[in-house]
């Protein structure tokens, strides 16, 4: 609270003295300061376009998580406990000082016993303890100050549900080391493509063990000339490379930043598979066709597409819905394609979900997130570039497995048979409704919506005017027997009327705060 307060922010709500130019880096320079469990907040919220302005997001992705590193020993220990031998017993050179130190795990370059150069990957002694512990504190917190969240920039609960399942996945390297192979399985046909292979008997929960890459940074721009790389090339094969990942194979690195991608031997080098994303069959098939309604500009069919992808949160009115995605095409396809980005068109279809409550699956919010950073990098490697034209093209020749995927002459043999069966029956049925409307047998049930919260309102509003009527009554009766003075009594008031008169006093007062608290008066 002192940190967030230091940096001009109660709970996550900017304070009214604050400078709002510097809300994002102040924000970014208390997570950091708070330590690994906040960092992890910081940078899983930098993936929330939906969720966090764009002023946020570009401040919380430059968040580091570089921190004093652990002592060999220490790190020993952790190793020790994973194979049950010493870090010296497993390989012919160690180097103790790590090559990088993170707040989850540290990084060494090493040599096996076989000679070939690795880097392994560690974990820092009980990290997944005090980041769960953190994450479990947070939860309580927000429990106990809920209500000040109510206008804040954040779902607190969404933001804490998801760190602690990433929290989760980037904690198990058996999963990582899985999605390396998944991954290197899925592309090894690609020739432009490469993932590191790894030392499965080396790597376990708290331990990985890859290949070491000598490559150097996808977006080093100086040495891609120097090593005369097509740059125009380049960039066209790393998005050819995310569309086939999306699209085609529904598993893709979902942590694409320079860090992760590596160029060697005019090949990209892909790293760092703690997060992925996974698009179902049925998911990818509307993105497709998504992508070429917003092409042909086909309102009613990106509509139906939002609808179909999306979570119902409340009743949606499909026509305003359909008016938000009519504007949104008219703003942003008025003009040509080639001034367009895909990231910001997907981010708009997010915002009229959004505002017509309907959320969107986190995969698909995964998703933009990492193809804002494909086509960021697109962007720096070849300015010339325009990612949906090379988007468009590959959706529509994948459309045509998908159109024809499950059709065959036995499928169009069934589907005719029972549509000529079915049709058949339509004189018959249309007569029988006839016959029922005729004779009065015919049923209407009308459904009325929330109509549950409107009675309930009701019922509220006459308890309230039964209890004032009730109470005037009352005070009423009561002043009369204090007025002709009879019945039991001390100092001579009579006990009946002062009591009655005081409780019901007392019953309209808190009736007047409840009705100036509901803010109906």
């Amino acid at each position: 609270m002192k940190v967030l307060a230091k940096y001009g922010f109660k709970f996550l709500v900017c304070t009214k003295n604050h400078n709002k130019e510097k809300s994002p880096q102040n924000l970014r320079k208390a997570f950091e300061e708070l330590g690994p469990t906040f960092i992890k907040i910081g940078q899983i919220l930098s993936s929330r376009p939906d969720i966090m302005p764009s002023q946020y997001i570009e401040e919380l992705s430059k968040l580091q998580d570089d921190v004093l590193p652990e002592s060999y020993e220490n790190i020993n220990k952790v190793f020790f406990e994973e194979f049950n031998k010493n870090i010296e017993d497993c390989f012919q050179h160690f180097e103790k000082i790590p090559l990088a130190s993170g707040s989850i795990a540290q990084v060494y370059n090493a040599t096996l016993k076989n000679g070939k150069n690795v880097i392994v990957k560690i974990q820092r002694p009980n990290i997944k303890e005090k980041m769960e512990t953190d994450i479990y504190i947070l939860y309580k917190i927000i429990k106990i100050t809920k209500v000040k969240f109510k206008e804040s920039l954040i779902d607190p609960e969404e933001a804490l549900d998801e760190l602690l399942f990433s929290t989760k996945q980037e904690l198990n390297f058996n999963l990582e080391a899985s999605n390396m192979s998944k991954f290197k399985k899925l592309n090894e046909n690609v020739n432009f493509c490469y993932v590191p292979y790894v030392v499965n008997e080396l790597s376990g929960i708290k331990v990985l063990t890859m290949e070491k890459i000598y490559g150097f940074k996808i977006n080093n721009i100086e040495k891609l000339k120097k090593e005369k790389y097509d740059l125009q090339d380049l960039g066209k094969k790393l998005a050819l490379s995310f569309f086939k990942q999306v699209f085609t194979d529904g598993f893709f690195h979902a942590d694409p930043h320079p860090g992760n991608l590596m160029v060697l031997n005019k090949k990209i080098c892909f790293l760092d598979f703690g997060i992925v994303g996974t698009i179902s069959p049925r998911l990818r098939l509307l993105l497709n066709e998504a992508i070429m309604s917003i092409v042909h500009k086909d309102t009613d069919k990106l509509v139906s597409v939002i609808i179909s992808i999306g979570v119902k949160k409340d009743l949606i009115d499909r026509n305003k819905l359909y008016e938000d995605v009519e504007l949104f095409l008219i703003n942003y396809l008025s003009t040509s394609l080639k001034n367009i980005k895909i990231s910001v068109l997907l981010t708009e279809i997010f915002k009229c979900a959004k505002n017509n409550s309907i959320t969107l699956p986190k995969n698909l919010i995964l998703l933009v997130k990492s193809l804002i950073m494909v086509e960021g990098l697109v962007t720096e490697i070849s300015p010339e570039i325009d990612i949906l034209d090379i988007a468009i093209p590959f959706v529509k020749s994948n459309n045509k497995f998908y159109y024809f995927d499950d059709i065959n002459p036995e499928n169009i043999l069934i589907n005719s048979y029972n549509f000529t069966k079915n049709f058949s029956k339509f004189p018959i049925k249309t007569i029988e409704l006839m016959d029922c409307i005729l004779n009065g047998r015919t049923k209407i049930e009308l459904k009325f919506s929330k109509i549950d919260d409107s009675i309930n309102q009701l019922n509220k509003m006459v308890n309230r005017l039964s209890l004032s009527l009730i109470t005037c009554s009352i005070i009423v009766s009561s002043s009369l027997i204090l007025n002709f003075n009879i019945g039991p009594k001390i100092y001579n008031i009579p006990l009946i009327g002062i009591v009655n008169f005081i409780f019901f006093i007392l019953i309209g007062i808190i009736l007047i705060i409840s009705i100036i608290k509901s803010g109906r008066f």
